[in-house]
């Protein structure tokens, strides 16, 4: 066999073939012959849009750009991390308004200026997101803005000292209601004008203007119905706090979750390895009577001043403890009269020493009365500092009216009545009965109740 003179060309040749071959439609393959089939290549697009490039981000990035966005005052919408042509015009809004090109993309340097920005806003109202024990809801707040606040047997307010800002967390069962019928009730409220609504089956949202002239406030309201509970917020604020309350109306919208469940369920806060409590001298021989919850689960107990005390008797139905220190002289028990609380009286306790920078200073404060019918406990509002669960009441006469208790409760879920309250006062007459069944002598002579106070250091693991 004559070797091949001109491999190249045989090689070309055959290729030739081959790509011939390929070339003709199937009626001209030959008899029996099926072709191969072609694999196909998705071909990209030339470009990718900018809300091509939101959608890659994760849920958690787009959700704290639309957050960031709001404090700036560009995002007006829900806060949920939801990638829309909304997202990609506030983007473009906020470049537009820095003279950079609105590519409707952030670049690294814009995406920290605006973070940066937008911190910067929070802190100048004080945002903190809180869950609030009086109500069982979560939300944020302004506590800049409303640092005032107070709780009644509906819910819980916050407040500027001039009235400028109102925020509250309220919660009340209603039957056979819907967010329909809700939302009008609360539209008919005096003097309110609804310029925006919206209506679903489990919960509503309603803003406007309330009041005339000076007193005239924009409202926002969001409710939330689940069976026959209702859990609203509500906010009204001036024209003159429109600025900065506007970022912060959609920021605290977006924060409400008025039924937590799971690890966001709003209950007491841990026990604290230290807590700080008052309590009342009753007797000359050294018996105390305080609140019994901050000191549960103790480890040791202390009275400032004069050392270690026993806790001697307890009554777990009116929340009461009974404490004993031994050796004391020259105490000055509080005179314990047949005094019935009114409508109002003063509260005399030591506040938390966190809150007094250190110090162990007796101080008092008014609160209001209100039954509540719960073993013949009475409400207290406003709500007393930390420190005051176990301070002494006193009715106008300078007569003891009894103990008063702090006791955040567990509320998240529905739950059937009305909010449990944060503070509460047992009745004297509940004390005197409790000291008698523990064969107290209640020899106290002191019309000074301040001399008759003394701090509770609770100590745990």
């Amino acid at each position: 066999m004559q070797p091949d003179k001109n491999p190249l060309m045989r090689l070309l040749i055959s290729t030739t073939l081959i790509l011939a071959a390929t070339a003709l439609p199937a009626a001209a393959q030959p008899a029996g012959i099926k072709p191969k089939p072609v694999a196909t290549v998705a071909v990209p697009p030339a470009t990718q849009t900018p809300l091509d490039t939101i959608k890659a981000l994760s849920q958690g990035e787009r959700q704290a750009i639309q957050s960031d966005l709001a404090w700036v005052g560009k995002y007006n919408g829900l806060i949920n991390g939801e990638a829309s042509d909304r997202l990609v015009t506030a983007i473009k809004a906020y470049q537009t308004g820095r003279k950079s090109q609105p590519t409707g993309v952030l670049n690294p340097q814009e995406r920290e200026q605006l973070a940066a920005s937008a911190k910067k806003l929070q802190a100048n109202v004080g945002w903190k997101l809180i869950g609030d024990p009086g109500t069982g809801m979560r939300t944020g707040l302004p506590s800049k803005l409303a640092p005032q606040q107070t709780s009644d047997a509906n819910g819980t307010h916050w407040r500027a000292a001039s009235g400028s800002v109102e925020i509250s967390l309220t919660r009340r069962k209603q039957a056979d209601i819907t967010t329909a019928k809700l939302a009008t009730q609360e539209r008919a409220a005096a003097d309110r004008k609804v310029t925006y609504s919206t209506v679903k089956p489990d919960f509503f949202v309603l803003s406007g203007t309330q009041g005339t002239g000076q007193g005239a406030k924009n409202f926002y309201m969001r409710g939330q119905l689940r069976g026959d509970e209702v859990r609203l917020l509500t906010i009204h604020y001036d024209e003159a706090s429109k600025a900065a309350m506007e970022p912060v109306v959609i920021a605290m919208s977006s924060a409400f979750n008025p039924f937590p469940t799971g690890a966001q369920a709003v209950g007491p806060p841990p026990r604290k390895s230290v807590e700080y409590a008052s309590g009342v001298i009753v007797s000359g021989k050294g018996f105390i009577v305080t609140d019994r919850q901050p000191i549960e689960g103790c480890q040791s107990i202390v009275i400032a001043g004069h050392g270690n005390a026993d806790k001697v008797a307890e009554d777990k139905s009116h929340d009461l403890a009974l404490l004993r220190i031994y050796g004391a002289r020259d105490l000055a028990a509080l005179a314990l009269g047949n005094a019935a609380a009114k409508s109002e009286v003063t509260l005399t306790g030591i506040t938390d020493p966190r809150s007094q920078g250190g110090g162990a200073a007796v101080s008092s404060a008014r609160a209001s009365v209100t039954p509540t019918g719960t073993n013949g406990a009475l409400s207290l509002t406003p709500v007393p500092g930390l420190g005051f669960a176990g301070a002494a009441a006193l009715d106008a006469g300078g007569q003891f009216a009894g103990i008063a208790q702090l006791r955040p409760i567990q509320l998240a879920g529905p739950v059937a009545g009305t909010a449990a309250p944060q503070a509460m006062l047992v009745p004297a007459d509940i004390v005197r009965g409790f000291l008698k069944s523990n064969d107290v002598a209640m020899d106290g002579t002191a019309k000074d109740v301040k001399a008759a106070m003394v701090r509770v250091i609770c100590v745990r693991k």
